[in-house]
């Protein structure tokens, strides 16, 4: 079966040593990592493999892309390799499930784009992505009564409207707590990059989400980036602050002045 190749992520290989990172984790499809390098540029490299083309063609692609399961593989083996060469330098990952033909179509497309991609890794060297997911649980600020209490709709009618307020309550909380989040994170953070909430199977956690943001921030800065967000939300109830990472820069591969990223002042 032909196969074609793989990307994963674009790296700055500053030492000679990505070849041995990448030699002993399985790629997609438990394949091989490889590194496809420019002649012009020997530091800078792509990271692939060769997968079955049968499994990445536009057609197949439209199944898989509706498999959870399929889905889930590939992204934790995409996420695999970009953690290896995250661990030992700064790596700038590509979309999930991106093939080209062959490897020297991929060294084409390094070679076209080889003088963004070098700036790209340095506006990103030293700095690691932070995820902050807020999430409101209105159950936890107030009990919805879930029948009519007998004998008194007069109390029923007073239950349901304080119902009603503390629900504005806690979402007018929100709105304070999303501003604290962020003016707390541009305290730290270089750039911004705000995602669509996350919805159904996608939550992982109880309540609504609300805001889904990520932040680029020094390495140096994670712990008091961390303190600062998570308390934020200390103390009220029915509003839980997520954080996680670090992660490997995976919101912040497209250069800043792109649409969805904005940039901020660090420290």
């Amino acid at each position: 079966m032909t196969d074609v190749s793989y990307v994963y992520g674009v790296a700055r290989d500053r030492d000679g040593c990505l070849n041995e990172v990448v030699a002993d984790v399985p790629g997609v499809a438990q394949s091989a990592v490889h590194l496809v390098r420019s002649e012009r540029r020997a530091d800078v490299v792509v990271a692939a493999s060769s997968v079955p083309a049968g499994d990445f063609s536009e057609t197949a692609l439209r199944t898989h892309l509706e498999d959870l399961d399929w889905l889930e593989a590939v992204a934790r083996a995409h996420h695999r390799v970009i953690e290896a060469l995250a661990a030992r330098t700064t790596v700038m990952p590509l979309r999930l499930a991106t093939v080209y033909l062959d490897d020297e179509r991929v060294r084409a497309m390094l070679n076209e784009r080889l003088a963004a991609f070098d700036r790209r890794l340095a506006d990103l060297d030293g700095l690691v992505e932070w995820g902050v997911k807020i999430s409101v649980d209105v159950t936890e600020a107030a009990d919805a009564p879930s029948e009519p209490l007998a004998g008194s709709g007069r109390e029923y009618l007073r239950r349901r409207s304080a119902v009603r307020h503390a629900h504005e309550d806690v979402y007018r909380a929100v709105e304070e707590v999303a501003a604290r989040v962020d003016s707390a994170a541009r305290g730290y953070a270089v750039e911004r990059a705000q995602h669509r909430a996350q919805q159904g199977q996608l939550l992982t956690g109880p309540g609504e989400n609300v805001v889904n943001d990520a932040y680029l921030v020094p390495a140096h800065h994670a712990a008091e980036f961390r303190a600062r967000v998570e308390g934020a939300a200390r103390g009220l109830t029915g509003i839980r602050i997520d954080v996680t990472g670090p992660w490997a820069p995976y919101s912040f591969a497209a250069p800043p002045e792109s649409d969805s990223t904005t940039r901020g002042e660090g420290p």
